[in-house]
């Protein structure tokens, strides 16, 4: 499971004000904004970078065309987030995404060969092997946007101490 660690100095707040004012404190909009961020960037890897997290770019479809788009929205509409005051969670609900995620082998189940379109014209094989192209996940860039984030969340907390 990927993760984000911050540390923040903050000066002219005594570290025991600081403990107190953190735990009276709501952190679920923070979680909220954090789940927001990040969902908005696996929306993006889908619709327009075509890369990992990592920033590896994705091996391009046979068909030649918008990777992970061309059957339509099923993944991009199923990305969403669940935030409570201690963690959020970013990934898709759509049956398929773990194939496009992790890579998968498909083998027919009860015929000899797939059959399936490939731009436009009907092709056989006896298995297919779809291509890890991860999409969730925390990138370079998520890391800086999630810590300016929370930075933002401790300034309002501690009153704009730095």
């Amino acid at each position: 499971m990927a993760g984000v660690r911050i540390t923040v100095e903050i000066s002219g707040v005594s570290p025991e004000a600081l403990i107190s004012r953190l735990a009276d404190a709501n952190t679920e909009p923070l979680m909220t904004n954090i789940g927001a961020v990040l969902e908005s960037s696996t929306r993006e890897r889908i619709e327009e970078t075509k890369t990992a997290p990592d920033g590896s770019a994705w091996p391009p479809n046979r068909a030649g065309t918008s990777t992970l788009l061309q059957t339509g929205r099923h993944l991009r509409d199923s990305i969403a987030f669940i935030a409570t005051a201690t963690q959020v969670e970013v990934g898709s609900s759509w049956e398929f995404a773990h194939v496009h995620q992790d890579g998968a082998t498909i083998k027919p189940k009860d015929a000899e060969r797939l059959s399936f379109m490939v731009g436009g014209k009907r092709a056989f094989a006896r298995q297919v092997t779809i291509p890890a192209r991860p999409f969730v996940g925390i990138s370079a860039e998520d890391e800086t946007e999630v810590s300016r984030v929370a930075t933002d969340f401790l300034k309002t907390l501690v009153g704009g101490a730095q």
